[in-house]
């Protein structure tokens, strides 16, 4: 990064501190058998997916400056397999919450979903027609926390219906966080997701427009989890599913709110168009 101008979607030093102790603990676990550490440095590696998170690229197109987008792919596949892009994301939640005053693992959850369009190199088997929006592509799944953090993810098919990516995210809820005892949904959740939420020990409660409300209202606890949606849209890789793999596309939303926590955590906000450009690091001598 020394050699090169920043890009808005870089860590800064503060954010990087928050990453790297899991990022070398998983270096230290996959050395090479010569020992050899690596062409590149690995804060420039998550900077690059951070500039794809942001920018939405096609993976030829990041910039020569940062490591080769096959070095990139590589760390971002392995990444999402081995589960880092898990435990780098749940360690950042676990501090947001803290700074908030909430305990690490949250008590009640907000669950959604939202149908994207998919691009043409995503197999047909993996996705499918939304018949309430009328749309072909994929459906996210999230749980949130009230704060409006990630708790659980999926991505699937848009054919599959809300109460089986309902049931599936309580699932995942109850595995990973097992002092959840409250959830919040839409009306798409049905008497299965309720009835499941119970034989988890996880009250289910249908919350519902009302229906003498005109224009746009949030709805109560419900709005949560639509907010957190509209963050995970700014960025780009978001705003249409590229991905061959659903858990790439998942792996992207874990990314990307990884993204919006150090952030969060650092509080400061990624630069628009409408800020003056950084000051350019003088040249060598």
């Amino acid at each position: 990064m020394a050699d090169r101008q920043p890009y808005p979607s870089d860590l800064s030093d503060e954010a990087w501190e928050l990453i790297r102790p899991v990022i070398t603990a998983w270096k230290g676990q996959h050395r090479s058998v010569s020992g050899h550490e690596g062409r590149y440095e690995m804060r420039e590696i998550v900077n690059a997916i951070l500039y794809q998170a942001r920018v939405g690229c096609q993976w030829r197109y990041l910039p020569h400056d940062l490591p080769p987008y096959t070095a990139v792919y590589y760390y971002f596949g392995l990444w999402r397999d081995d589960g880092t892009d898990q435990t780098i994301h749940d360690l950042l939640r676990w501090q947001v919450r803290e700074s908030k005053g909430r305990r690490e693992d949250p008590s009640a959850v907000v669950m959604d979903s939202q149908t994207v369009h998919v691009s043409l190199n995503a197999p047909k088997e993996t996705t499918g027609l939304d018949p309430g929006k009328k749309s072909r592509g994929r459906k996210r799944g999230i749980a949130t926390d009230v704060l409006g953090l990630l708790i659980a993810v999926i991505v699937v098919a848009a054919s599959v219906h809300d109460n089986a990516i309902g049931i599936t995210l309580l699932d995942k809820v109850a595995a990973d966080n097992p002092g959840v005892v409250k959830s919040w949904v839409d009306a798409g959740f049905k008497n299965a997701v309720i009835e499941h939420g119970r034989s988890l020990g996880i009250d289910v409660e249908v919350v519902s427009r009302d229906p003498q409300t005109k224009g746009f209202a949030p709805a109560p606890k419900r709005w949560i989890a639509e907010q957190t949606f509209g963050t995970l849209m700014l960025h780009r890789r978001l705003a249409r599913d590229y991905e061959t793999l659903p858990a790439s596309s998942a792996s992207w939303i874990r990314w990307s709110m990884t993204d919006v926590m150090t952030h969060r955590l650092t509080a400061t906000t990624t630069p628009t168009w409408r800020d003056p450009p950084p000051a350019r690091r003088p040249g060598p001598a």
